[in-house]
């Protein structure tokens, strides 16, 4: 009896791969075996930067919050130390964007937490 190939599955799989590694350079994109490679690749990064990515963003804001908080000479950790004791559950989000872009919302924001 013949092996059985299944070829229709077997050239599903591969073209499925290959319209992964489109825009990659060169053979990346052309070669079944090394464009399996670089698409297990950039699968791998792609998953752990979704994870950094979050990190990063909230670094920012911090660093934002920070900015703007000592142009009212406040330190960070106090302003936070500060929401947390009155219990105002804004986050910081939401607090690095209104030191961007309403700066008098932060004013009195900082204002309330300083009280």
């Amino acid at each position: 009896m013949p092996r059985s190939q299944n070829k229709v599955a077997s050239h599903r799989r591969r073209k499925k791969l290959l319209a992964s590694a489109k825009g990659y350079w060169g053979a990346r994109s052309k070669v079944h075996s090394i464009a399996k490679h670089h698409v297990d690749k950039a699968g791998t990064h792609a998953y752990r930067h979704r994870r950094t990515k979050k990190r990063e963003f909230r670094s920012l804001w911090i660093a934002r919050i920070n900015a703007a908080a000592r142009l009212h000479h406040i330190s960070y950790s106090r302003l936070i130390a500060g929401l947390d004791k009155k219990q105002v559950g804004i986050n910081r989000k939401v607090l690095a964007d209104l030191a961007v872009n309403h700066p008098q919302a932060f004013a009195e924001v900082v204002k309330f937490a300083t009280a």
